[in-house]
């Protein structure tokens, strides 16, 4: 085997890209945990009230691109803190909608405030254009963007 062919994981893109999520969002998540004692999938389903307003369980999964038993989890957990309410769907009383309370909406506005501020000082460190670049990859790769 050349060197040329050697594997390294370091060099791999999807081990680089997990990495580097995990670094970045190091120090937003010790905030949400330590502030309101939420895991990662509960500020997601969060987030996903906020910017898209009322939706069911099984569209946050979908949007989100995350298991329903943890989705389940998370759900459970924000109603437990009071930060979010579900009621019964009209249509189909199958179905329950999920929206954030009061206090959820309080707790969404200060985490959004600090997310856009830790994307800028992320965004900070690596300048304006190589910012611009990386989102604009990003977004590609993730398949939201088609360029």
């Amino acid at each position: 085997m050349t060197k040329d062919d050697t594997f390294y994981s370091t060099e791999f893109l999807p081990y680089l890209l997990n990495q580097a999520a995990e670094a970045a969002s190091l120090g937003f998540r010790q905030y949400y945990k330590e502030r309101y004692g939420m895991l990662r999938t509960e500020w997601r389903v969060l987030f996903h009230l906020g910017q898209f307003g009322e939706m069911t369980a099984k569209e946050i999964c979908d949007r989100a691109n995350i298991h329903k038993t943890k989705i389940s989890r998370a759900v459970a957990a924000l109603e437990k803190k009071r930060f979010i309410a579900r009621r019964t769907m009209e249509n189909d009383r199958r179905l329950e909608e999920l929206f954030l309370t009061k206090s959820g909406k309080q707790v969404l506005e200060d985490l959004q405030r600090r997310a856009k501020a830790f994307d800028q000082s992320l965004m900070e460190q690596l300048g304006e254009e190589n910012a611009r670049s990386l989102k604009r990859n990003l977004a590609i790769l993730a398949g939201l963007k088609a360029d």
